[in-house]
């Protein structure tokens, strides 16, 4: 397998950085990129190309293309990974959150891949690999928008999937299931564990962050190591003839699979015994 010019985006720490250092190791050109570049400069001391890249930036993600277009002509293999996961009730969400949200996971990830594509195009080749999750087939409470980004990539990366075929180009999607990285950590943070003392969802949110922390998020939890996900990604990434999907662990694969199968009112039972719901307060004599 030829070298390839690679881009990866959210690699200062978990899977984007793992799956930076596999192909690198595999003997392609990867351009290693964070919003920080102090965070990824072990990685440039290793022998990658690093560059400082904001998905939430459009100059950002201008710069960075270019730069490794003048050098190698085109990107690729981009491998749009940056993603981060807001959990909030769907009433208590501030606008701001939200917008946030589909900055990073959706728009960020829309407008890059945009900035590749006429490079792709003229080679008559490329691949992109976006990074979805199972998140993409289902919503449990407290995970509307996280999961409604992941369902955003989904659907775009079934339509561009068969834009960019006839010039050549693939587009594979990957989906882990829970997965043993700093997610976990940073979707804790968005959840505002010290709630207000009449707020509806203050037990509800540390009930789901302690869940978060503690349970979905470790392998008696059923997730999987990232170095086990990278394995897959750089699968997805560099297989001849990739499949449209790669779902990654035995969960996810469960998970999704009963989504498909199970009648809403199912489905949303499991989803009762699963997650954590909010309470009302006990009704007015």
């Amino acid at each position: 397998m030829s070298a390839k010019t690679v881009l990866i985006t959210g690699c200062s720490s978990g899977m984007g950085r793992q799956t930076a250092l596999a192909l690198h190791r595999l003997g392609h050109r990867v351009y290693a990129t964070a919003r920080r570049p102090e965070s990824i400069a072990d990685l440039a001391a290793q022998g990658l190309h690093t560059l400082a890249l904001d998905v939430t930036d459009e100059a950002s993600m201008v710069a960075a293309v270019r730069e490794i277009e003048q050098r190698h002509g085109a990107v690729e293999l981009l491998v749009n990974n940056a993603a981060y996961g807001l959990h909030q009730p769907v009433e208590s969400a501030e606008p701001a959150e939200v917008r946030a949200q589909f900055d990073t996971n959706v728009f960020g990830l829309v407008r890059l891949t945009q900035l590749v594509l006429p490079g792709m195009r003229a080679a008559g080749r490329g691949r992109i690999v976006n990074i979805s999750s199972m998140a993409g087939r289902f919503s449990p409470p407290g995970g509307a928008f996280y999961h409604a980004s992941k369902h955003a990539v989904e659907a775009i990366s079934d339509s561009l999937r068969l834009e960019v075929a006839p010039f050549g180009i693939d587009v594979v999607v990957v989906q882990p299931g829970p997965t043993i990285t700093e997610f976990a950590g940073t979707a804790v943070d968005t959840m505002h564990t010290a709630p207000a003392a009449d707020d509806p969802y203050g037990s509800f949110r540390a009930e789901l962050a302690d869940m978060y922390a503690h349970k979905s998020f470790t392998r008696r939890g059923g997730a999987v190591s990232a170095e086990a996900a990278t394995r897959v990604i750089v699968r997805a990434a560099t297989t001849a003839r990739p499949r449209a999907r790669y779902a990654i662990g035995g969960l996810s694969r469960v998970v999704m699979t009963a989504r498909r199968l199970l009648p809403d009112a199912a489905f949303d039972a499991v989803m009762r015994r699963s997650f954590p719901v909010p309470r009302s307060a006990a009704p007015l004599n």
